[in-house]
């Protein structure tokens, strides 16, 4: 007890608050506290002048490598008889941007995010800055403290994997299935690209046989293509939908 209090001692009390809150949430005491402290910092708060450095970006991008590796291994050892579809399904449920919102909104880190943007919080910040944490917790203490911090604090704390097994969101796959069925070609194209609160949206449009179902806008393209995919089903699989 008196190693951690002097631990804590050894930071400006400026920093104390944070370090405490991170604790929390790691289970350990974190190291290097202005790499954490970028993890929070979105790009559309920093101004011209300052360094794409200085988001968390970066971070985000080592994060999601250093995940997906983690996820991959526990699911094998997990499940030593599945196939790889399987896996490969389970990876993707468990690393898809909407899961990791739902984690990061649970950890609360949304008061992070508040604290150092001063802008709206999204829920794809949220996932981003989950993301940026993973990668922070990899360069301050290795591969080994990150790995525990996502089996024990992320997937074991806040994910149920039975409900996961057995729930498909993934409406563009299943569109792609539904067409393949019945003899059916589909295609996305993007209709607009456009800004929104100083951030990209794409609004894409699915196209079955050439001919429009459905659009759907979003932050990002692929979820685009999920919305417009989610509405394309709603609609093909009427019973009373008849072809154009």
């Amino acid at each position: 007890m008196g190693i951690v209090k002097n631990f804590f001692n050894c930071y400006l009390s400026s920093d104390r608050h944070l370090v405490q809150k991170l604790r929390d949430i790691l289970g350990f005491v974190p190291g290097n506290i202005q790499t954490y402290r970028t993890a929070f910092y979105h790009k559309s708060t920093l101004n011209e002048k300052e360094e794409l450095s200085q988001s968390n970006e970066r971070l985000e991008y080592l994060g999601d490598a250093v995940l997906s590796t983690v996820v991959a291994e526990y699911l094998f050892r997990k499940y030593p008889n599945a196939d790889e579809g399987f896996l490969t399904k389970m990876r993707s449920k468990i690393v898809k941007r909407k899961t990791l919102n739902e984690i990061a909104d649970k950890m609360e880190l949304d008061l992070f995010l508040m604290e150092y943007n001063n802008t709206r919080i999204s829920s794809t910040m949220l996932g981003n800055a989950l993301e940026a944490l993973i990668g922070s917790v990899y360069l301050d203490k290795g591969f080994m403290h990150t790995q525990e911090f996502i089996v024990s604090r992320m997937l074991k704390s806040y994910l149920d994997l039975h409900l996961l097994e057995n729930h498909d969101d993934n409406f563009k796959s299943q569109l792609l299935e539904w067409c393949q069925k019945n003899g059916r070609e589909v295609n996305y194209k993007v209709l607009d690209k456009y800004k929104l609160e100083n951030r990209d949206r794409f609004k894409v449009v699915v196209l079955v046989d050439g001919d429009e179902i459905a659009t759907g806008d979003a932050f990002n393209k692929k979820s685009a293509e999920q919305k417009a995919s989610m509405l394309a089903l709603n609609k093909l699989e009427q019973p009373n939908y008849v072809d154009s």
